[in-house]
C-alpha cells in the first residue's frame, strides 16, 4: 500500500504471544492500517500515548494481567477507540464486563484478521445469531461460575477461593484449564 502512514487508521494490538502479534500486525498493515503492538499493559499504554489508536485488539489474558483493565484505561483515555477482546478463555462474565467497559466486540480465539476487522467495524447486534439446541454442560457451567465469582472479586484469586469455599490452588488449577466448548 502506497498511502503514507499518517493517513492510515491507527491500530494497537496487545497480546503476550509475540508470534501472534507479528502475524496479525503484518496482516493488518497489508489491509491499510498503521499498526503497533505491545506484549504487556504498561507498554501498551505508552504506545497508546504516541499512536492515539482508533482501534485496539486486546487479549483477555496478557501474562498475569487482565485485558479488561487495559480496555477500561483505553476507553477512559478516548471513548471513541473501537476495541475487540480476543481470548482462548471466553466466558459470559468476561464478555459482559468487556462490553460494559466499552469494548466493541468479544471474539474467541482463533480469529483471523478479517474476523477481527469485521468485529471492529460492527455497530449493531445480530438477532440471527443461532441459539444453542441444548443446555451448557456441567463442566462449562462450573467454569462460567468460577469466572463470575472471580470477576466479582476483582480478579483476586484468594478472595474468590474464600467466597467459593475452595482452596486457592484448586481454584488456580481449575482456572488454568481451557473451558470446555459445550
Amino acid at each position: 500500500m502506497n498511502e503514507p502512514a499518517q493517513n492510515r487508521p491507527t491500530l494497537l494490538i496487545v497480546d503476550d504471544d509475540e508470534i501472534f502479534c507479528e502475524v496479525l500486525q503484518d496482516a493488518l498493515r497489508n489491509r491499510g492500517y498503521q499498526v503497533e503492538s505491545a506484549h504487556d499493559i504498561a507498554t501498551a499504554l505508552e504506545k497508546a500515548e504516541t499512536l492515539d489508536p482508533e482501534y485496539a485488539v486486546i487479549d483477555l489474558r496478557i501474562g498475569q494481567e487482565s485485558g479488561l483493565s487495559l480496555a477500561a484505561q483505553l476507553h477512559a483515555r478516548d471513548e471513541n477507540t473501537r476495541m475487540v477482546i480476543l481470548t482462548g478463555y471466553a466466558s459470559i462474565a468476561t464478555a459482559v464486563e468487556a462490553i460494559k467497559l466499552g469494548v466493541t466486540h468479544y471474539l474467541a480465539k482463533p480469529a483471523d484478521a478479517d474476523e477481527i476487522l469485521a468485529a471492529l467495524h460492527k455497530d449493531e447486534g445480530d438477532p440471527d445469531v443461532p441459539v444453542a439446541d441444548r443446555p451448557i454442560s456441567i463442566k462449562r457451567l462450573e467454569w462460567e461460575h468460577l469466572q463470575k465469582v472471580l470477576t466479582e472479586c476483582g480478579g483476586n484469586i484468594s478472595a474468590a477461593a474464600r467466597k467459593l469455599r475452595m482452596h486457592r490452588r484448586t481454584l488456580q488449577r481449575k482456572l488454568a484449564k481451557r473451558p470446555v466448548r459445550e
